[in-house]
């Protein structure tokens, strides 16, 4: 885990970023129980092509439903226009704000307290890469205004929802900080720290996590004797691929009926108190092309953004759906 002692832009992780796991404890948010689909999309980093895919696969589910919108939906849009629809099409839908959003609505701190992009990132991600986050967030502030990022900051840092008698907790980052790496592939390979992500299902009560931030996607198996296992459900990143070869975008759906299989890049299957849940991450496909070029219309080769993110927007990054579903052993 990143060093709370460290305090450079980008890879701090500011006090008022925290919460504690009880907090979700207790019934679902408004409008979020008695589901019968729920769509979680995190990281569409202000990818349109994304967003309208997403609201297409949405509007075909039937049932009780709700599209949730787990933060860092903006990052790429550092077009005003860009920025605006965005904001408008998921403000739509239920929404909390991923430490991108945060970002943009405080006031610059500068110094010691400035948290730069926000993204805690840990040690194993290099200087470069922050540096490069904590100046795309400069050149995003700028496509804003004072009313859009108001209405950012309004936003809460997680929600608690019910699908088929199963609790899940919506979260950003982790169960204890809207940008922590708790819930990211590389370090649910420690058991150690296994361990201590199940004393988070105990405190808050639910039965998954549904989470992004980390940019990888994993199903995380926690064996919880005598209770069936818990589950972390990352998605990765809806607005970038998440796998080599795959130019797909991923949202992670919840429902008591199975999905698509067409549309099914990896899933499992949860015991909720009403029957079988199906937990399932969701291609969303788009014309990588046109997506390609979108981007480079506004990050052209050089840029902050096309230094970070290019080489996986067109190729994916080398991780498989192999990788990304893990028993509870």
């Amino acid at each position: 885990m990143t060093d709370p002692a460290v305090s450079t832009p980008g890879r701090s992780c500011p006090l008022h970023y925290r919460y504690r796991p009880a907090q979700l404890a207790g019934p679902p948010s408004p409008g979020l129980g008695g589901l019968e689909v729920l769509y979680v999309v995190g990281g569409l980093y202000g990818n349109e092509l994304a967003l309208q895919q997403v609201l297409a696969l949405f509007d075909r589910e039937q049932g009780r439903k709700r599209l949730v919108f787990n933060g860092d939906f903006h990052w790429f849009d550092a077009d005003p226009a860009a920025f605006a629809r965005v904001q408008q099409a998921v403000l739509q839908h239920t929404a909390l704000r991923g430490n991108v959003e945060t970002e943009l609505a405080a006031e610059p701190a500068g110094g010691d307290d400035d948290a730069g992009c926000g993204c805690a990132y840990p040690d194993w991600v290099g200087d470069g890469v922050v540096e490069r986050s904590n100046r795309i967030l400069r050149r995003l502030r700028q496509a804003t205004t004072p009313a859009q990022r108001a209405a950012l900051g309004a936003l809460p840092m997680w929600l608690r929802a019910e699908v088929g008698g199963l609790h899940v907790g919506i979260v950003h980052g982790d169960a204890t900080s809207l940008a922590g790496w708790g819930f990211a592939q590389e370090h649910l390979h420690d058991a150690g720290h296994r361990a201590t992500v199940r004393t988070w299902f105990d405190q808050a009560g639910v039965d998954a996590f549904a989470c992004s931030h980390t940019c990888l996607p994993v199903f995380q198996a926690l064996q919880r004797a005598p209770a069936a296992p818990a589950w972390v459900l990352n998605n990765g990143a809806t607005g970038m691929p998440n796998f080599a070869g795959d130019r797909a975008g991923l949202l992670t759906r919840l429902a008591v009926r199975p999905a698509d299989s067409g549309l099914r890049r990896f899933g499992v299957q949860a015991a909720g108190r009403h029957g079988a849940v199906h937990l399932d991450a969701i291609a969303v496909e788009i014309d990588g092309s046109e997506q390609q070029r979108r981007f480079l219309a506004l990050w052209p080769a050089g840029s902050d953004a096309h230094q970070s993110y290019f080489a996986r927007i067109a190729a994916g990054p080398d991780y498989t759906p192999q990788q990304a579903v893990r028993g509870p052993a």
